[in-house]
C-alpha cells in the first residue's frame, strides 16, 4: 500500500501535524511509525496563552489536559503573579488523542532502520512508500551550532494531603544554584497531585538524575509536600542555542526539534510545532520536495528572527558568575506582562528588547559586551 503521508516518530512535532490532517483532510491517508509502546512518549508539554492563535487555540483544545488563569514565579528578591492562562498537554491525554484519531494507522513498537524523503525502511526490511515521509525523530546534532542546556528532572506525585496550590509555580528559584541558573517548576494537577521539576540552565548536557531526585524530595520536605506515591518521572536536555548557522536538511522533511524548531531560550517546541502543522495542512499536495521547501523556509526564518534571543544566551551563559543567572531572570520578571508573553511567544517588538537591554545590568558590562560579540565555535 503507498501513504499519501509517513510520520516517522510520534512525538509532539508530528503528533501534531497528524491531529491537523485528520481535522483539515480526514481522506489523506497517514501513516504514523513510532518505535515505543506509546505516541508522545512520557512528557509534558505547557505553553502560555499568546504563544498561540485563537484558532489554534481552538483546534489544540481537546489535547490540554490542564489550564490555569496565570501562574507565579519566585525569587530572592521578587515574588510576582502573572494572571496570563497558562496550559498543559498530558502524554496521557496526547496519547488518547491520537489512538483515537489514527486507530490502526498508527503503528507502536515499530523500530525504524532507514528514512528517505518518499520512503521508510523498517527494522524487519520491510520498504514502506509515500508521496512524502517526515522525519520526527527528536533533536539531532546540527554542525556548527554552539549550544548550553537545560536539564530537567521531572516528577509526577500523589501526596498524601492537599498541596494548596491554585496555579503554577513556574519558578522557584530561591534554592542553591549548583553551577547553573536553578529553579523549581510546579503543576498543580489536582488537588493532591503535584508535578515536581528540578530544572537547570547549564553549559554542559550532564544530568545526573538520582541528584535531581534527591533534590526533589528535599525540595519537598522543605515546602510541607508530603509524598505519597510516585506515579511517574520525565527527564530531558534541550538545547539552547548561543550561536551557529541556520539548519540546513538536505532533502528529508523534518519536524520539531529535529528541524531545529525549538524557542533558543527555552528550548520549548509546541508554539512552533503548531505553526508547523498549520502550514502543512494548508497545503493543496504534499509531496517530499514541498515540504523539505516548507520546512526548510521556516526553520531559516526562525533562526533569523531568533538572533535577539541568542544574544541573550550568550549574556546569560558566557558573562558573570554561573550561580548569579538567577539575577538576570529577576530581572526579566520586573518587566511588563505583555513582554513578557511576547517573549515567550517569539515576538519581541523592539521596544520589548530596548526593555530587556536597559537599565543597571544584573552581569558585568565588560563580560556582558564580550558575550555579546562571542558568536564562535569555541
Amino acid at each position: 500500500m503507498s501513504w499519501d503521508l509517513i510520520l516517522v516518530g510520534a512525538g509532539l512535532a508530528n503528533g501534531l501535524i497528524a491531529w491537523r490532517l485528520k481535522q483539515r483532510h480526514p481522506q489523506m491517508k497517514i501513516l504514523m511509525l513510532e518505535q515505543g509502546a506509546s505516541p508522545g512518549g512520557n512528557h509534558t508539554w505547557s505553553f502560555h496563552h499568546h504563544d498561540l492563535s485563537a484558532a489554534q487555540h481552538q483546534w489544540i483544545a481537546p489535547l490540554v489536559a490542564h489550564r490555569w488563569p496565570g501562574y507565579q514565579v519566585i525569587f530572592p528578591e521578587l515574588m510576582r503573579d502573572i494572571d496570563q492562562p497558562y496550559y498543559t498537554v498530558s502524554a496521557e491525554r496526547f496519547a488518547s488523542q491520537l489512538r483515537e484519531a489514527l486507530g490502526d494507522t498508527l503503528w507502536l513498537n515499530c523500530p525504524v532502520a532507514d528514512v528517505a524523503p518518499d520512503s521508510v525502511q523498517l527494522a524487519d526490511d520491510t520498504t514502506l512508500r509515500a508521496r512524502a515521509v517526515i522525519d520526527g525523530r527528536g533533536q539531532q546534532a546540527m554542525p556548527g551550532w554552539r549550544c548550553a542546556w537545560q536539564l530537567f528532572v521531572g516528577q509526577e506525585w500523589r501526596l498524601a494531603e492537599p498541596h494548596g496550590l491554585t496555579r503554577p509555580l513556574l519558578m522557584d528559584a530561591t534554592v542553591a544554584q549548583h553551577n547553573a541558573y536553578r529553579f523549581f517548576y510546579l503543576l498543580p494537577l489536582t488537588p493532591d497531585t503535584l508535578l515536581i521539576e528540578d530544572t537547570r540552565f547549564s553549559n554542559a548536557p550532564d544530568l545526573p538524575a538520582e541528584q535531581y531526585r534527591d533534590a526533589i524530595r528535599q525540595y519537598a520536605a522543605q515546602h510541607g509536600l508530603a509524598l505519597d506515591q510516585l506515579l511517574r518521572e520525565e527527564t530531558g536536555c534541550l538545547p539552547l542555542t548561543l550561536a551557529g548557522d541556520a539548519p540546513l536538511h538536505a532533502s528529508q522533511p523534518c519536524s520539531g526539534m529535529r528541524a531545529g524548531l525549538f524557542h533558543a531560550v527555552t528550548g520549548y517546541s509546541l508554539p512552533l510545532a503548531a505553526q508547523l502543522a498549520d502550514a502543512i495542512a494548508a497545503q493543496e499536495r504534499i509531496d517530499a520536495p514541498g515540504l523539505h521547501r516548507l520546512v526548510q523556509a521556516m526553520a531559516t526564518r526562525q533562526w533569523r528572527s531568533q538572533g535577539f534571543l541568542r544574544l541573550l544566551n550568550r549574556m546569560l551563559f558566557l558573562a558573570g558568575q554561573a550561580d548569579r543567572r538567577w539575577q538576570v531572570m529577576q530581572k526579566f520578571y520586573r518587566l511588563p506582562d505583555a513582554t513578557i508573553a511576547r517573549f515567550y511567544a517569539g515576538n519581541l517588538t523592539l521596544t520589548d528588547k530596548a526593555r530587556i537591554l536597559t537599565g543597571k545590568p544584573p552581569v558585568p558590562v565588560f563580560g556582558a559586551l564580550r558575550a555579546a560579540i562571542n558568536t564562535g565555535n569555541k
